[in-house]
């Protein structure tokens, strides 16, 4: 195909917006506070609206992460499917469902981040970016924005999945 790169282009664009949609507007407050939890680290989540107070564990951390993740990825699918119909896109269905499977399994991996444990913690102290992960001053938080760019990393690999055997019409 001719024109890839700016398929490319145009998928990259339509799986950030997706992503950015998924983890900001879609994800609830309940997962966003959950989705790290674990035995031993149990988290307290207040309810905004009626003020009761629950304890979780790691069950309910895998179950909110794995919910984030399925309207996470859903999100995506919605908006680069609509997008691409809208540009004349065509992406090979096989071609699609392998890039959501890398974003949704990259995604999950990123998001359960049990103190200690988590595999952006882990990256990051093993190659030097320990104390940027920790990072919670000057307006700043290391932790989202090595998660950030982990996703972009991602997504970008799921973009030149997505767009193998791509078509214009």
């Amino acid at each position: 195909m001719q024109h890839r790169p700016a398929v490319f282009a145009a998928v990259l664009g339509l799986t950030r917006a997706g992503s950015a949609i998924g983890d900001f507007w879609v994800q609830s407050d309940f997962c966003a506070r959950v989705k790290g939890a674990s035995d031993d680290h149990p988290v307290t989540y207040v309810d905004p609206a009626t003020e009761e107070k629950t304890t979780h564990g790691t069950a309910d951390g895998r179950k909110a992460c794995l919910t984030h993740c399925l309207t996470y990825t859903a999100t995506q699918a919605i908006v680069a499917g609509a997008g691409a119909r809208a540009l004349g896109i065509r992406v090979h269905p096989a071609a699609a469902a392998a890039a959501l499977a890398i974003s949704f399994g990259t995604h999950y991996a990123a998001d359960r981040r049990v103190p200690g444990k988590g595999l952006l913690e882990k990256m990051a102290t093993k190659t030097g970016k320990g104390g940027f992960y920790k990072l919670a001053d000057f307006g700043m938080n290391g932790a989202f924005h090595l998660d950030s760019a982990w996703h972009h990393g991602w997504e970008t690999v799921a973009a030149v999945v997505a767009t193998t055997k791509a078509t214009t019409r």
